[in-house]
Formats: C-alpha cells, structure tokens, sequence
C-alpha cells in the first residue's frame, strides 16, 4: 500500500452500471478496500461524491476530471452536524456512520483517498446527475420570490421515505453553503439539487434532501424538501435546531471566494418572504432550545439571530467565512423587504376570561383585532394605530367557542387563529434577575511559559440563572485583546480557562457578561497578572531525608528567572506555615535554592509538605508551589522466595540484588509482594531496597 507521510491513499476507478444513463440522477456506494489500490475496471463518470466512514479519523479525498486533472485535497466533512435532529428515524439510520457532506465535483472518473488517523471502515457514494434545462415555470404563491418547484429540478419523489414532520412554528433562518466546486454553469444548478437529493437519502438514509430552499449562484432559487413552501417542514441541515427553522444553503463553498450579488439578493428575498409569513422579525436576536448535538446538549438554550449561520448552532465552519460575514448586512436587507411587517404575535388568556392580542408592529400603522365566533359572527374587536399592538378582550361572560380571530395592520401579513377554552399562553411573572457570584481568579498571577506550573488562571463563577456568556479581556488601556468564545452556562458554578499564551506581560480585566432570557443582563470582572518573570520550578529529587547521614539530607529546588527579583521560599503543611528557607533578591538566570529540614522549633517530622516559590516583579507576584516529602525511615524488604525471585516491600524504591557473583539493580514500582525476574539461581542471594528518599533497608539474603 502506498503511503504519504502519516496519510494512507488509496485509489479507486470503477464502472457504473450499463442502465445507469436511463434516469436523470443515479447513485452507486462502493466499499473502499484498503488493501487495494486501483480497480481494474473502465473509468465511468461521476459528478458529486459523499464519503462515510467510522473511526475517529479524518478522511480527505480528490478527484480526475474527464480532461485528466487532479483537484486539490478537501475533506469528506467539513460541515459537520448537516444532519437530522437527534432521535428522528433519519438521524438513527445515518449515526453509524460519519457522514460526509455532498461534494460537487463535476464530470470526473477517477479518485484517491487519504485517511488521518483511525479509519476503520470507508464507503464512497458516487452521483451521476445529467445537467439538463429548467423551465421558467416558477411556484405561485402571494407575495413568493421565484421558486423553482421539486417538478421543475425533477427531484426523485419514489425514493422519498415518507411524509414531512411539520413544527408549530418557524423562529429562524438558518443559512448554509453546500460543498464542492463553485464553477458550475446556469445549466448543471439542478443537476447539483437533484444529486443532494439522491445522496441525502440513498446514501446518508434521510427521508428527503436536508434543506428548506437552495439558492445557485446565479440567483435561481429551489424549492428543497418537499412539504409545502409556506409550511414549518422540518429538515435535516443544521442538527439539534431542525424543528422551528428554515435551512437555506447556496450551492458552492464560500470559505474565502465571494458571494455573487444575485446569490445574495435571491437569498435575501426567499428569507424575507418566509420569516414574514413566520411573522419573524429578521433583526430579533431568541433563545432557542437544542435539540442536541456535539455542541449543545438537548434541553440547552441558545441565543440565535433570526438570520443565523449554520456555525451559530454547531461545530462547523458553514457558510464559510465570506458568506458569514455578510449576515449582519443580509438581516438588514430582509427586514427592509416586503414592507410593512406585523411581527411576534402572542394571544394568550381563556375563553370565557380574558384573553390579550399582542404585536409588534415594522412602524406606526393602522391596525385592527377581530374575533367571530362559529356562525362567522364579529363578537369582539377593535381598531388602533401605533407601531404596537396590546388589546385584551373581557370574555368572561362568553361562551366556551369556538371563535377565530384575527390581527391585520395595513398591507402587512395578517394573522389568524382560532380561540377556545384552552390557554393558549398564559402571561408569566418575570424571572428573578440574574447575578454572577463568586467571581475569582485562581490563581490572581499566571506565568504563561510552558512549564507546566501557573501557565494558566480558573476563572470561577456563579450564574443563578442560565444565560449565554461572554468572556473578554482587557488589557491597562482599556483595549480588548481576547474575546472567549460566547457559550451557554446553566445555573450553577462554572469555570474559564484564561491562557494568555499570545499576551505580553501585564495586568489584564477579565470580564464576564452574562445574558439571560427575557433582555437580562449581569456583568463581573476579576483582574490577573501575566508575568513570565518566574519558570521552571522544579524540586531535584523531591523525596529527602534530614537524619544527618550524609545521604539526601536536602531538598534542593531549581528555578529559573527571566528578570530580576524579590524571591521567597516557603514550605507549609496543610497550608500551615513551617518554614522560610530563603527570602531575599535575586539576579536573572537559573537558580538554585536548598532546605535541610531546619527549622525554627522542634523537629521535621516525616509526610508530605509543599514548598512553596514566589517572585515579586514590577507587575505583580508569581507563585508556584510543588510537593516535597520528608522521610527518615528506612524501607524494609523480605524474600518470600529464592527462585524465582520474590520479594516483599514496605515502599516503592530502588533494588540491588547480589547473586552468583553479580549486582543487579531494579525497580519496584509499589509495595506489597513483588517478583522480581533475571536472578540467577546458584549461590546465596542478598537484597537491599532503597527508598526515593536514599534511605537503605536492613540487608537480607537467602540461599
């Protein structure tokens, strides 16, 4: 087998079926032998590929274009969490395996694998999709951009499993790209849906293709699962967050090339449309609860934009970089389409009772409330004009129902629903507000430099309440220079990892925002050193024994300095102070610090203590503390058996074994009854044992 470095490759040609040609879009799934290099077979055609494996490994492949070159190495995945929500019958039939995205590769017959560390199994499913002309026949529906519908792409609806799961309701868009090349032509859009179809559901088991819509770069816009333009379909494009959005995705990878401006006004437009049947606001930020994945849990709320990428909601890249950075600006643009707009309507109360009609309005319009009851009757209503609506009808004394109403302002979507005895959303007392306690920083100094002691801070605090929080640092100017990545927390104690590993020396602010439910904020901020004055703390040999006998009656304790300092050597036990073996200045460079036991009352006693080195500096004072034992007792040892070697120990430590005119030197790893190997039978054996301390056992033999 042929390997490059760490990486395994593998090659793979194959022939496709002789009736492959017969439909618009085929797939055929290989098996990928590892101990094969080349099938012997044609070459055939393909134009997407998705890769599944299992292992903890990466996979990357490239492909031969019909002309002969080799494309460059992309990875199988990288847009990880495309998937249905966790616990769907789609997300079950795909989760033994990794799933690889759908890859646009054009018109290619041949391609090579390379695997990253463990990959125990590998399938490649290969699309053959013919490019073929649209029609200009579009969906019509009131107020839709032009949508191409599933019989106008031709999408394969035999192969669909079965019908569409429907949400209550639709919170966000979620915006994605797919995979591969983004060279495709005006004629080849369809080809691309077509085989997204076939691989969402004849290779990765789904039900129907992942997205909601799909946009090509030209400005075409598809429909994509299949259910219903203006209904709640529930996809398989960004997993734990399916149910209650929309998954857009622009055909092509947008890491670093640009977005079309037609790709962008289209997507614009089909988001504008289907958040303002929604009655979404696109420039709300909402908390909406995971349904779970590797980066959220289930039951977990997240604070989403109501334009979000699909990087908002898991661990992924998508929709690249390029496309990311233009949300901001595409929310704005949807929210400016399609005005006026009656946005987050919420009817809540019971019939008979009280029941409130609520909505925000896009600006200050004429707007009414109606309600009729089942005879189509007007029972109630009334009319206003502000940018708001907040009106409670008194229907104590009305009958149970049922009732239909309805909320119009000018030419914005109205609403409409139907009322009854049941409660349809009770207003709830404000939560409590929400604090962080127990801000601290342990350790309040840090020495960022490698070695393995004070590199990094805990910073500790507690939520009573879960929020989404923000971790920034400040440096003595007020500039930040590190903002922490924004994550959920749960009410309780939590702990950040502050590293400042790219951060010069100084006093920086950590400061926390914490951001809950119903617009509550709170806010705390604890202050670290970072000097790399202090280095390298290590005891020689950490165990000794202060008996004046001459062997290891010191601890000898190593350092080093990057810059003068006020230097203090302490040892305590239990956090008790014992002693002070050094206190004074020292210059830069290595250094080295000795203890005898000594001191100030009475008699080291054998147990462990910690010494504990601290380096003051203009910025602040480094602290380092590592274990050191004393021990002043010998070891004992006891031959349970001549051959093979058995011994008995009181301790860890170190073995000289005499025999048959030899030394040997060996280590016992714990105490209790130990074999020891490699002795020679004749003679008389004799064995010492020395503790980590260097004190010697009683010698004992044996014949």
């Amino acid at each position: 087998m042929k390997k490059l470095g760490s990486l395994l490759l593998v090659g793979l040609a194959f022939a496709l079926p002789a009736n492959a040609w017969a439909s618009d879009a085929t797939i055929v799934s290989r098996d990928v032998d590892a101990t094969r290099l080349l099938a012997s077979s044609a070459p055939a055609r393909f134009n997407l590929v998705g890769v599944h494996w299992s292992g903890s490994g990466t996979v990357q492949f490239r492909t031969r274009s019909l002309a002969g070159r080799w494309s460059r190495w992309v990875d199988a995945a990288p847009e990880a969490e495309d998937r249905p929500d966790p616990g769907t019958s789609e997300w079950a039939r795909g989760n033994a395996w990794k799933l690889g995205n759908p890859w646009w590769v054009g018109p290619s017959d041949r391609i090579e694998y390379r695997r990253v560390g463990t990959v125990s199994r590998l399938r490649a499913h290969f699309v053959w999709s013919e490019a073929s002309y649209v029609p200009a026949r579009t969906l019509q529906r009131a107020g839709a951009p032009s949508i191409v519908p599933r019989s106008g792409w031709k999408a394969d609806e035999s192969i669909v499993r079965s019908k569409p799961a429907l949400a209550s309701s639709l919170r966000v868009g979620i915006v994605h790209h797919t995979a591969g090349s983004n060279g495709y032509d005006a004629a080849q859009s369809a080809a691309i849906v077509r085989a997204i179809q076939i691989y969402h559901v004849k290779g990765n088991g789904w039900n129907d293709i992942g997205y909601n819509f799909l946009v090509d770069r030209f400005g075409k816009v598809f429909e994509g699962r299949g259910g219903g333009i203006a209904e709640n379909v529930v996809g398989a494009h960004a997993e734990g967050f399916n149910t209650g959005s929309v998954g857009v995705a622009v055909l092509g990878e947008y890491g670093s090339l640009s977005v079309a401006q037609a790709a962008r006004d289209s997507l614009a437009r089909v988001l504008a449309w289907r958040l303002d049947i929604a009655h979404v606001d696109p420039l709300s930020t909402l908390s909406f609860i995971s349904n779970g994945n590797q980066r959220f849990p289930a039951g977990v709320p997240v604070f989403l934009r109501a334009v979000s990428g699909h990087r908002d909601t898991g661990f992924t890249d998508c929709p690249g970089a390029a496309l990311y950075s233009l949300l901001n600006g595409l929310a704005g643009s949807v929210q400016a389409l399609g005005l006026p707009k009656l946005y987050t309507p919420l009817v809540s109360g019971t019939v008979p009772g009280r029941v409130r009609f609520r909505a925000r309005l896009s600006s200050a319009l004429p707007w009414s409330v109606d309600v009729i009851d089942a005879s189509g009757a007007s029972v109630a209503g009334t009319k206003g004009q502000s940018a708001s609506v907040d009106w409670t009808w008194d229907a104590s004394l009305a009958p149970r129902g049922p009732y239909r109403y309805s909320i119009e302002a000018g030419a914005a979507t109205p609403v409409a629903g139907s009322l009854g005895g049941m409660v349809t959303g009770p207003v709830a007392d404000p939560p409590a507000e929400l604090t962080i306690a127990g801000l601290a920083a342990d350790p309040e100094t840090i020495s960022p430099n490698d070695d393995g002691a004070a590199d990094a801070a805990s910073i500790v605090y507690t939520l009573n309440d879960g929020a989404n929080v923000v971790v920034s640092v400040q440096n003595d100017l007020g500039e930040t220079v590190q903002t922490l990545p924004k994550a959920y927390r749960r009410a309780g104690e939590h702990v950040v990892r502050f590293e400042a590993l790219d951060l010069v020396d100084g006093v920086y602010m950590i400061s926390l925002e914490a951001k809950g439910t119903g617009g509550r904020i709170a806010a705390g901020a604890v202050q670290v050193a970072v000097t790399r004055t202090l280095g390298s703390f290590v005891p020689f040999r950490p165990a000794f024994s202060p008996n004046g006998d001459g062997r290891a009656d010191r601890v000898a304790l190593r350092f080093v300095l990057a810059a003068p300092a006020e230097v203090r050597l302490r040892v305590l036990r239990d956090g008790k102070w014992v002693a002070t073996p050094f206190s004074g200045p020292l210059p830069a460079g290595p250094q080295r610090l000795e203890w005898d036991g000594s001191k100030r009352v009475g008699r080291l006693l054998d147990g462990p203590y910690n010494a504990v080195l601290e380096a003051t500096d203009p910025i602040g004072t480094a602290r380092i503390a590592v274990p050191i034992v004393s021990d002043t007792r010998a070891p004992t040892v006891k031959i349970l058996r001549r051959f093979p070697l058995k011994l008995e120990l009181s301790e860890p430590g170190e073995l000289t074994v005499r025999a048959g005119g030899r030394s040997f030197k060996r280590q016992a790893a714990g105490a209790g009854a130990v074999p020891i190997f490699g002795i020679p039978r004749v003679g008389v054996v004799r064995v010492v044992a020395w503790d980590p301390a260097g004190n010697p056992s009683r010698p004992v033999s044996k014949r």
